[in-house]
């Protein structure tokens, strides 16, 4: 079965071929997947997602994740999906070749747990958008861009139904899903002029179906501002501490809270902050238990980290 996570990008092209027998548009007659073949019917039918109410007919209703893959493996062990019908669920989803510039990652979700995420800095707006559109072609629910500028936002806007946050620098299109993960994440920053980096890690961890609770502007100048939320930081799962200067929030956090801490430097700061640098190297060398560290302003890195923390059983 591991094995047909391999197969190349060709074969949903090869599905939806005259020959196959089957359209993944259409459901076309003569695929055991669109007649119900190997598939046991009923009236309390519980099959995943990606078949339809009626247990017989295959959609691609959207991209399968680690538990829907789970789920189809335990349908084929019970006999209710035939193996045949499973090897073409697999084989359609590895990647998608788009001209020269892109191969869409449709199997993020079943190895990683989370969709392909597309970085918008460096990217022509014109690759942006075919690379969200072939997402949203292939079903993926919620299509998440960072570090998108404002003027690609707009060129997309004009296509897609896009959500923009220019503080961030974030672009959705598609729902933030309701949160599903085990408690809440609590995002802090050290000051108001770190917000946008927050406001990356916040966005990115209610995407990925979290609960956020934001705490700005309670760094260390003025600590009595954070002592005055020790419920909040007490009742965090994971905490993300944002902080540039000296970068000393986090470890001030790290003493007091009983989880996660993920430490974020940002490049605000006078000219020896060296743009983030001192921040960083001060929080590597934080004496604090349980604390982690990611780049400079990589608000994105800290979100996506904190939600698969969350996440955990």
């Amino acid at each position: 079965m591991l094995s047909l996570l391999t197969q190349n990008a060709r074969a949903a092209e090869l599905a939806d071929s005259p020959d196959s027998g089957y359209s993944a548009h259409s459901g076309r007659a003569g695929s055991s997947l669109a007649t119900g073949t190997g598939v046991k019917r009923g009236g309390n039918c519980k099959l995943p997602p990606f078949f339809n109410n009626e247990c017989g007919d295959f959609r691609k209703e959207k991209l399968m994740d680690k538990h829907e893959l789970t789920e189809l493996l335990n349908h084929v062990a019970d006999g209710s999906v035939s193996p045949d019908d499973a090897a073409l669920k697999l084989k359609m989803q590895p990647f998608q070749e788009l001209g020269d510039y892109a191969k869409v990652d449709l199997h993020r979700g079943i190895r990683q747990g989370v969709p392909e995420v597309i970085f918008g800095e460096g990217k022509a707006k014109e690759h942006i958008l075919g690379i969200a559109r072939a997402m949203l072609k292939n079903k993926q629910q919620t299509v998440l861009i960072t570090r998108l500028a404002e003027e690609a936002a707009e060129y997309i806007k004009a296509e897609l139904p896009l959500k923009y946050n220019s503080m961030a620098r974030i672009g959705i299109i598609g729902e933030i899903p309701e949160p599903n993960g085990k408690g809440r994440i609590v995002v802090a920053t050290g000051g108001t002029s770190d917000i946008p980096v927050a406001e990356e890690a916040a966005i990115t961890a209610e995407a990925l179906g979290n609960d956020v609770l934001r705490l700005y502007d309670v760094g260390v100048s003025g600590i009595h501002r954070l002592l005055a939320n020790m419920d909040t930081v007490m009742s965090a799962r994971v905490i993300i501490a944002v902080a540039g200067m000296e970068g000393a929030l986090p470890s001030v956090i790290g003493g007091l809270a009983d989880c996660p801490v993920i430490a974020v430097p940002t490049s605000v700061g006078y000219g020896a902050s060296f743009g983030g640098v001192a921040a960083l190297l001060s929080m590597l060398n934080s004496c604090a238990s349980g604390m982690s560290v990611v780049n400079i302003d990589n608000g994105f890195g800290a979100g996506y980290l904190a939600g698969m923390i969350n996440h955990l059983d």
